[in-house]
């Protein structure tokens, strides 16, 4: 760490910091016979609902999880006061995903994993995008950064859109890859086209367009590989199939 005044210093987070001395939750412990709903609430929600007033539309509790089901158009905001407010400091962000269900009435959930890593608590945060509305949700990139491939991956798999993300593409999928958001209830196990179509998609696709020749020499490795292994990519032997 730095003694010069003009340098920026890094201060690690310590878990369970901001915990009162003396508070049981100082102590980390394995919980046990956890109910499946009820149980006690993060407090957090508490003070979300105060704060946000009927922005925040339910509470549950499963599993000893606390879940917060928040308006679309205020779940940036409710991320950033959880993420800068000094009694929260929910400073990390450990998953993007969502969820859609075969009720095909039942909206489309939008959720965000955070944790506050000073206070020890777990908080879930959900969004629901009801059928026929726009598949749109505010990015958090801004307040995570950790958020970028996240966002990207959400996007991929079932077409969501983070507006506000700086370079929203897909992740997993190649770019033109056509057949539409594989979580999709509607995606069929096998594809929307044959496998010869789904092959020449994906030698035509050109990651050159994207990459760097330095990116791209992990194919050199190719020549390091047993002779086996070697041989049983040229054939297309199956391994594992």
């Amino acid at each position: 760490m730095s003694t010069d005044p003009g340098t920026p210093t890094f201060a690690p987070v310590i878990a369970g910091s901001a915990i009162a001395a003396g508070d049981a939750a100082a102590t980390p412990t394995t919980s046990k016979n956890v109910a499946r709903v009820g149980g006690a609430v993060n407090p957090s929600a508490d003070a979300l609902k105060q704060a946000f007033g009927a922005g925040v539309r339910r509470v549950d509790v499963v599993w000893g999880e606390t879940t917060v089901y928040v308006d679309v158009a205020r779940a940036h905001e409710v991320i950033q006061w959880l993420h800068d407010e000094p009694s929260q400091r929910y400073d990390y962000l450990s998953d993007v995903t969502a969820v859609e269900f075969r009720d095909l009435e039942q909206p489309i959930e939008v959720v965000w994993h955070l944790r506050s890593l000073p206070f020890r608590r777990f908080i879930r945060i959900k969004a629901q995008i009801e059928k026929g509305q726009k598949l749109e949700v505010p990015s958090v990139w801004d307040i995570y950064r950790g958020a970028d491939w996240l966002e990207r991956e959400c996007y991929d798999m079932f077409g969501i859109r983070f507006v506000g993300h700086p370079d929203l593409r897909r992740l997993l999928m190649w770019e033109q890859y056509k057949e539409g958001y594989p979580l999709r209830k509607d995606f069929p196990a096998r594809g929307r086209f044959s496998r010869s179509e789904q092959l020449r998609q994906a030698l035509a696709a050109n990651p050159e367009a994207r990459y760097s020749k330095e990116e791209l020499s992990i194919a050199d490795a190719f020549e390091d590989l047993p002779e086996d292994m070697k041989r049983r990519l040229g054939t297309g032997e199956r391994v594992g199939e």
